[in-house]
Order: C-alpha cells, then sequence, then structure tokens
C-alpha cells in the first residue's frame, strides 16, 4: 500500500553544532515551506576586490571558503523553509482511501481508510494520521493523530516515522523519548525519507563534534539533497568545501549544489552563491553574476545581503557606481540593526540630497 506525502507542519529536529572552522552554517531541514534568512552579521565587512570581509585591507583570495558572516550554529526552531520536492510518480497498485484523499474527497478517503488502519494497514494509519492532524473530513484531532503515527511508525511506514520522530522529540501529545525518537528519524533516513535523512543528518552531527560527525553525516545530506531538498543541497555544498580529504570531484560540485539551493528560493543558499562568485570560492570569480544573486536574496529581505549589495554598489563589482542604490541598501540593513562603519563613512560622505534620495528609496522598498 501507498504511503500518503505527510507536510511537515509540526516542527522540525533543530541541532545546535559548533562548526567554526569547518563551514560558516548549515541550516535544518523541514518540508513545505521556504527559508529563513540568516542572522545578522555583527562585524560586518565590505567586499572589496581581493575578498568579502575578514580583514582590514583587501589582499589574495584565502584557500578554502569565505565565511559569508557570523554563523557559527543552526539554531531554526519553527522557522519556514523551501518548498518540499514534487513527489515522485507512482507506479503501485492503486489505494482508493489514498486516491480519494488526492481529489479532496476526505469523507470518503476516511470511511476507505479506517477498517484497513484498524487492521493494521501501515499506508492507512498515516493516512488517518494526516487527515486528523489537519481536520480534513473529521474533527482535527491531534492526540488521535499522533496515536496513528505511532501505529503507522511501528509499521514502517517512512513518513509517518518521521512525523512519530518529530512528536517524540518535543513530548507534543506523546510521552517524550529521544533515544525512541532517534531510532525512528534513523529509519525513516534509511527508508528513503528526505526530511528524515537532513534531520538525522544534523543529530550525528550534533552527536559527533566535529570534522567526524560532518564525514558520518555527508551522505544523509546528499541522499536528501539529490531528492531536491534545498537545505541538504546547501549543506552539501558548505560541506564540500569544509571537509578536508573529499576527492576532488565532489570539490567541484560544491557550487553546483549551492546553485541549485539558490535556485529553489533558499535566500541564504542565494546570499552564499553571489559572495562565492565575488570571492571565487568553489570555481572562478564572476562579479556581474555574483551580483545578481546577492540582488535576489537583498530583494527578499536577507540583511546580510543588503549590506553586501552596498559595497557592490560602491565599489562598481557587477555593476555601476550607484550612491543612491548604495545608500537605499545601506539604509534597509542598518534599520535592521546591521551595523557598518564603512557604509556609515560612505554615507556621511555623500552630498544630502543623493542621502535624502536613497532614504526615500528604502522606504519605497519596505512599503513595496
Amino acid at each position: 500500500m501507498r504511503s500518503i506525502p505527510v507536510r511537515h507542519n509540526l516542527g522540525v529536529l533543530l541541532v545546535a553544532a559548533a562548526l567554526a572552522g569547518l563551514m560558516p552554517t548549515l541550516s535544518a531541514a523541514q518540508q513545505g515551506q521556504r527559508a529563513v534568512t540568516r542572522p545578522l552579521e555583527p562585524d560586518a565587512q565590505p567586499i572589496k576586490e581581493g575578498r568579502v570581509g575578514g580583514g582590514e585591507e583587501a589582499g589574495p583570495q584565502p584557500d578554502g571558503i569565505v565565511p559569508s558572516g557570523g554563523v557559527q550554529l543552526y539554531q531554526r526552531m519553527g522557522v519556514t523553509l523551501p518548498p518540499a520536492p514534487p513527489e515522485k510518480p507512482y507506479e503501485g497498485p492503486v489505494d482508493e482511501a489514498y486516491g480519494a484523499y488526492q481529489r479532496g474527497m476526505y469523507v470518503t478517503a476516511l470511511a476507505k481508510a479506517l477498517p484497513r488502519a484498524e487492521e493494521g494497514d501501515a499506508a492507512a494509519q498515516t493516512l488517518m494520521a494526516e487527515m486528523m492532524s489537519k481536520g480534513l473530513g473529521v474533527k482535527r484531532d491531534p492526540k488521535a493523530a499522533a496515536f496513528w503515527y505511532g501505529q503507522a511508525a511501528e509499521g514502517g511506514n517512512p513518513a509517518a516515522m518521521f512525523q512519530y520522530a518529530l512528536l517524540l522529540m518535543s513530548g507534543r501529545h506523546v510521552e517524550r523519548d529521544k533515544d525512541k525518537a532517534d531510532e525512528f528519524m534513523r529509519k525513516a533516513a534509511e527508508a528513503g525519507n528526505s526530511s528524515a535523512q537532513f534531520n538525522w543528518a544534523q543529530i550525528v552531527v550534533s552527536d559527533n563534534p566535529g570534522e567526524k560527525g560532518l564525514k558520518l553525516a555527508l551522505p544523509f545530506y546528499e541522499k536528501a539533497a539529490a531528492q531536491g531538498l534545498a537545505d541538504a543541497q546547501y549543506a552539501v555544498a558548505q560541506l564540500y568545501v569544509a571537509i578536508t580529504g573529499l576527492p576532488e570531484e565532489k570539490q567541484r560540485q560544491a557550487r553546483v549544489w549551492l546553485e541549485r539551493a539558490a535556485k529553489a528560493g533558499f535566500d541564504t543558499a542565494q546570499l552564499d552563491m553571489g559572495l562565492w562568485l565575488v570571492n571565487g570560492v568553489g570555481g572562478e570569480r564572476d562579479y556581474d553574476e555574483g551580483f545578481q544573486w546577492l540582488r535576489t536574496a537583498a530583494m527578499r529581505g536577507n540583511v546580510v545581503a543588503q549590506n553586501k549589495l552596498a559595497h557592490l554598489y560602491i565599489n562598481a563589482l557587477g555593476t555601476r557606481p550607484d550612491p543612491i542604490e548604495a545608500t537605499k541598501w545601506y539604509v534597509l540593513s542598518r534599520r535592521a540593526g546591521l551595523q557598518d562603519p564603512e557604509l556609515e563613512d560612505f554615507f556621511l560622505g555623500i552630498d544630502e540630497e543623493q542621502q535624502k534620495k536613497g532614504i526615500e528609496a528604502a522606504n519605497r522598498f519596505r512599503r513595496s
């Protein structure tokens, strides 16, 4: 029997892992939503010809990854994340309950699923849990949904194992049990659930600090990335440049995975894509394309991208110099709490008319 594609609105496992010196940031995965913007940089630095940030003077491009700022831990409970990858075509036997559910005939789906669920059919039990958790065809009942997720998880349904693991971690509607949650998360990951693969990788990183944990987690990140999960694609890109001793073929693929995450709408990936291109990380420099990615992230409200974009306009990297646009993006990032002494010096050095036009442009952007 077919299991239903569960959308993950229950929250997601997030672990805090110290990755300083290995990678700038990872993010946590949850299907059905989009990415959160990167936290603010405490010490923003300008973009210069040699590099982006990290020192007082421009110099040769350093080896390895150049952090785009300030994130050593990933702590993203309840944030919105990229949309789920499209469901793979199903070629198994027809499931009448699932078919009714897909057509929006929830009462019919419930009637067809309940007898099978009571007989121990894990796919039907997962469907029951899904409908009860959302109140589709029946009154919303989170406790009953948790019960059916538990039954389906015990029956080996990957989607149910993932959802039940989240419930066990949070202690919501079931008794909290981390060991049992980890077991179901691992089993769901091994069974091919992309979100479980990502979250199991996060657990592995948390339980095994340092590069050892990253290496153990990498296969699960890669599997989730191959299924289209943008957060996993972003993580793979970061790890491919952070882990020592990886094959050169994987190192060359780092920018490819980052671009896939960026194209999925993950604004943190868009920010890093722009910075990698400007800095020449993972490939050749391309100021023009780097500018476009930073502008995309800035337009979506990513504060760090807004700050970096101001520097590009000042230094004419990938675009013509434009003091008004530079002022606009600086003002927006400063209002969000990102201080930058060099941009402040630039702002104070232009004439009052340009300052006024830049502030007006920032105000229009906020109202749009």
